[in-house]
């Protein structure tokens, strides 16, 4: 999806990946792998300010992906499937507190996606994880 120039393209292929959560075994993983296939630019939303955040829909125009949209487009992306309809999505923002780095970590459920390195991956989070901001993301028609 990321490679294609034009957004009908891009759009076809987001619903195809959309459809294929639906049925995957780990659909958590099947999420991290797609996005972590996304280029990687400096932010281009700014994390504190929801008024920033791009729709779904224009995240796939942009094509632009940040560690933090990275994680917002995971979390749109399961919230337009079925399967996760009823689920409750947070977007939190926290820091570690022994190596100051900061983590967009989305929580679905019980289940913690995050920002890591470089990587997003599912994580589990220590005491010394401290969040700084919460989301509670609205549902998605």
């Amino acid at each position: 999806m990321f490679t294609k120039p034009k957004f009908e393209q891009r759009m076809a292929l987001w619903l195809e990946f959309r459809e294929s959560l639906e049925e995957s075994e780990d659909p958590f993983r099947t999420a991290l792998d797609f996005y972590n296939q996304a280029p990687l630019v400096n932010l281009n939303a700014d994390p504190w300010d929801q008024d920033t955040w791009p729709t779904p829909w224009e995240l796939v125009e942009w094509n632009q992906y940040c560690p933090f949209t990275t994680v917002l487009g995971i979390c749109y992306s399961l919230q337009l499937t079925d399967r996760f309809k009823g689920s409750s999505f947070e977007i939190h923002i926290g820091i570690d507190r022994n190596t100051s780095t900061t983590y967009y970590l989305l929580y679905v459920g019980d289940t913690i996606i995050g920002w890591d390195s470089m990587q997003i991956d599912q994580l589990e989070i220590t005491e010394d994880f401290e969040s700084q901001m919460t989301y509670r993301m609205p549902p998605l028609q």
